[in-house]
């Protein structure tokens, strides 16, 4: 039985490390996707772009839409900002209105 004890242990631990660096991970291309919205690369800002489209709608993710489409210079990016944005904010109020 400590056998058993002990390696499940260690899975747990193993687990727990696995988890921490994923959390890591995710943390740190959720930061890169945001700050490539704003790269004068265009196709950088368009995968951005794609990556918010994926993303929970949150205020913070909805405010940073908003200010990207008060910079971005090109028509067709800022269309899909505003699509992005209008999407966050239908998901964001949904819930609470169906509750309500």
């Amino acid at each position: 039985m400590d056998r058993k004890t002990r390696n499940a242990g260690i899975a747990v631990l193993a687990a727990a490390a696995a988890g921490a660096v994923a959390a890591w991970v995710i943390r740190d291309q959720i930061q890169r996707h945001s700050r490539d919205l704003f790269s004068p690369s265009f196709l950088r800002r368009l995968a951005a772009l794609g990556h918010m489209a994926k993303a929970e709608a949150s205020v913070d993710h909805i405010n940073l839409m908003k200010d990207f489409i008060a910079w971005e210079s090109r028509e067709a990016l800022r269309r899909r900002a505003q699509a992005i944005v209008e999407r966050m904010e239908r998901d964001a109020t949904g819930p609470a209105l169906s509750a309500g």
